[in-house]
């Protein structure tokens, strides 16, 4: 039935100005803002846009909502860093930068998680 619609994403956040300033200035991603009270649109590489709608009792995502795959892992997590974005550290699992090395223990791409400011989970992650 539904084999050959279209499909989008969402998520939402409390705060739609601030999402519009993360994702669109922190991020360098294009957003679309579509009025007052009607949601953002992120337009990606590759594909339809993600919306982001506004809730007042929104509760964070506790997975992760968005993975960007990057070349350089390195070189994103210290952009990123620069302009202020906090890396999420995991004991055990990921080093000094907040990166998950799972290339070089043959488990996965290389991950780091961060979080826009309603609290939900992003990554930047490079594939092997």
């Amino acid at each position: 039935m539904l084999k050959g619609s279209e499909a989008f994403s969402g998520f939402a956040v409390n705060d739609l100005a601030a999402a519009k300033k993360f994702y669109g200035q922190t991020l360098g991603l294009e957003v679309e803002d579509n009025g007052p009270g009607q949601g953002l649109v992120l337009k990606i590489a590759g594909g339809n846009g993600i919306f982001i709608y506004s809730k007042e009792d929104h509760v964070p995502a506790t997975y992760t909502i968005l993975n960007f795959r990057v070349d350089d892992i390195d070189q994103a997590v210290d952009e990123l860093a620069g302009k202020g974005v906090k890396f999420e550290h995991y004991e055990n699992m990921t080093d000094k930068k907040g990166v998950a090395r799972g290339i070089s223990a043959g488990q996965g791409p290389d991950i780091a998680w961060f979080k826009d400011p309603a609290g939900n989970f992003i990554s930047v992650l490079k594939e092997g």
